[in-house]
């Protein structure tokens, strides 16, 4: 268990990508971290959009990046909600700040633009995000999965086992 005594964030919002979340938390938990989901409201269950549920324990804005070790950002449509709520955004740019693993994966790159953190580094996503991404400073690169920085960047919903092995090996 690689991850032992490591405390991560997985964030959550309605109609999130059910495999981009559901696939790393459980990644992580299996490598012995310490899974917190968080969301823009405590104790709410919000829906995938494969409509399988998930409940968040915490809000974002009740949490501290000097608690936990690194965050991940599920795509699906809930990134450009989740990038409306000041609490979400600053936790990412805290955690970024400190030198933590970012995950990002598919349309989280929506959040990482609006936490700030993209300009000048590479970046890769969901096509739908691309020219987001290179508006907001960065470089595209259409490749599964890497680590550039303390970003972790994930393709799409198929590249979710190259996302979670660059993931864990950000965080051990």
């Amino acid at each position: 268990m690689r991850l032992q005594g490591k405390r991560v964030v997985v964030l959550l919002e309605r109609s999130f990508e059910d495999l981009e979340f559901w696939v790393p938390t459980m990644r992580l938990q299996e490598e012995g971290a310490e899974v917190t989901i968080a969301a823009p409201e405590a104790n709410r269950t919000y829906t995938g959009k494969n409509g399988v549920p998930a409940t968040s324990e915490v809000a974002a804005r009740d949490l501290s990046a000097d608690d936990f070790d690194g965050i991940v950002v599920p795509g699906g449509w809930a990134p450009d909600k989740m990038r409306r709520y000041e609490g979400v955004t600053s936790l990412v740019a805290d955690l970024y700040a400190q030198d933590k693993p970012v995950g990002l994966i598919c349309h989280a790159g929506l959040v990482g633009i609006s936490a700030g953190i993209v300009d000048g580094h590479r970046a890769t996503g969901s096509l739908g995000i691309k020219d987001d991404l290179v508006n907001a400073g960065a470089t595209w690169v259409d490749e599964a999965a890497f680590q550039d920085g303390a970003i972790v960047w994930g393709r799409v919903v198929k590249d979710i086992p190259d996302f979670c092995r660059e993931l864990v090996d950000a965080l051990a």
